[in-house]
């Protein structure tokens, strides 16, 4: 058995803060979007390609950053990732135009896309078996925390300073991790293997159409030639990196049930949360009459529901294991979409907080176990590109989430409104509010309301029946390993405690 790291505790701290930076950019940057279209004068597109723009590089770029921290050292990459994402934000800062404001935004989708792979890459790598899953629940909390805290501290700064100030914010958060990870992180890298450019261009091309595609659904439909050149760049990437003799991204992960079996269910848990974010503001602010910032700390019962039972489960998950984990998590959160699924238009927000702690209960228990299960097939040595697969993963899934179940609650939005309704009002709850309160019509605006929780309760049912889904291929391919001997790849890896 190897010695533990001594100071594990504080790299812990110090992946909290890279991680935290870039979970609360994008709750943040939602918040300031009235303000800026204002400020800047940005148009619609405008504003579609600020929020898309980092989208679309963060995910694009995932698996190559993987594939580069576990080659040129996790610490380094990291570090070079964190200083792009800082000088990006100073860019956002004092962006005079929506132009500089996308320019901005790209680097920052850059330097996420660099840190987030090697942040989980560490955690493994410095983490023994024992304590990995402790490690893992902390800084899923700290995601959590970032989650729900972004909209509330967007918020705060646009109400006392000016927009720029909720990128400014990172820049303080940059400088104190890279500052500690120079001091108490170690490096850890791959045996050296030759670069495959080839995967990695194929890979962004592929990733990058596939997310644009998913983007633009709801509003647009499916742009058929996107789609074209995702299906035509994936498919290339699989093939090359089948036949090449070092692939950047080893496929053989995918025939271990675990490996698969966390990352379809972490799929489809993603997608349901896309779906429970997009419904359950929207119901907060159109139908409870909340601001974004109280509906972002809203949702604090389930942050403090995923806090609460993260500590427990690093504890229990040790002694039962990460199937069981997982499934018990994932039937909670479809028993928090059923909850979900009762609300109207007349409840008050005692519901919702019920729901909502339900839900971060199952999330607390099933997210940190299927990242266990997915991770702890990772050879050492992959670790980056492993991290990295996880990221595209849960990305992809939340974007599918985001796009299909928004779909389908407008579709079920614009059917449940009457036909005699105006067509203006049909679209969404938003623009029927905007035509209601045009008009002086409050009869129209209670029936949008009623109209929206009628086509949110239909949604919440879909996403349980996913989760439910997500329930069975867990307990289907996930195996608990009752002894876990170090590898001779992992022994061969370097890591340098200094």
């Amino acid at each position: 058995m190897t010695a533990r790291h001594p100071r594990r505790w504080l790299i812990l701290i110090v992946l909290c803060l890279s991680t935290l930076v870039l979970v609360l950019d994008n709750g943040v940057l939602n918040v300031a979007i009235p303000v800026l279209t204002e400020d800047l004068g940005a148009t619609a597109q405008e504003i579609q390609w600020i929020i898309a723009s980092y989208i679309l590089v963060f995910a694009g770029l995932l698996l190559t950053a993987g594939s580069l921290s576990d080659r040129y050292g996790r610490k380094k990459v990291m570090i070079a990732g964190l200083a792009i994402f800082g000088v990006a934000s100073l860019v956002a800062t004092y962006a005079g135009s929506p132009e500089m404001l996308i320019t901005g935004r790209v680097l920052m989708g850059i330097g996420g896309a660099v840190v987030m792979p090697s942040t989980l890459s560490v955690l493994i790598t410095v983490f023994d078996d024992e304590e990995r899953r402790k490690a893992m629940s902390i800084w899923s909390s700290v995601l959590m925390v970032g989650l729900i805290g972004g909209p509330v501290l967007g918020g705060a700064l646009i109400a006392k300073f000016w927009w720029g100030s909720v990128f400014l914010i990172n820049v303080p958060v940059v400088v104190i991790a890279i500052a500690a990870a120079l001091i108490w992180m170690p490096e850890s890298k791959a045996p050296w293997r030759k670069p495959d450019p080839v995967g990695a261009v194929l890979s962004m091309i592929g990733l990058v159409a596939l997310v644009w595609v998913i983007i633009e659904l709801p509003e647009h439909g499916i742009s058929w030639p996107m789609l074209a050149v995702a299906v035509a760049g994936l498919v290339a990437f699989l093939v090359w990196e089948v036949r090449t003799p070092v692939p950047m991204v080893p496929l053989q992960l995918f025939r271990d049930r675990n490996f698969s079996g966390g990352s379809l269910s972490l799929v489809l848990l993603q997608i349901a949360n896309g779906g429970l974010i997009l419904a359950l503001t929207q119901y907060m602010q159109f139908v409870l009459g909340f601001s974004p910032t109280k509906a972002g700390l809203a949702m604090a019962p389930m942050a403090l529901g995923v806090i609460v039972v993260n500590g427990l489960g690093a504890t229990l998950g040790q002694k039962i294991g990460n199937r069981p984990m997982t499934v018990a998590g994932l039937v909670g959160l479809a028993g928090g979409f059923a909850v979900m699924s009762t609300l109207s238009a007349d409840d008050g927000f005692g519901m919702v907080t019920i729901a909502l702690l339900i839900f971060g209960v199952g999330a607390g228990l099933a997210q940190p176990a299927a990242t266990a299960a997915l991770m702890g097939a990772v050879p050492h040595e992959h670790a980056g590109v492993g991290s990295a697969l996880n990221d595209t993963v849960q990305q992809a899934g939340a974007a599918l989430g985001i796009a299909i179940l928004g779909s389908a609650l407008a579709n079920n939005f614009t059917a449940t409104m009457p036909d005699s309704t105006p067509e203006a009002a049909r679209g969404s709850i938003g623009e029927a509010l905007a035509v209601a309160g045009t008009t002086g019509d409050s009869a129209l605006a209670d029936l949008a309301k009623n109209a929206f929780a009628q086509a949110m309760s239909g949604t919440f049912v879909v996403s349980a029946f996913a989760v439910l889904g997500s329930a069975l291929i867990a307990f289907a391919l996930i195996r608990d390993k009752k002894t876990t001997p170090p590898t001779p790849d992992a022994e061969q890896e370097t890591v340098a405690v200094s």
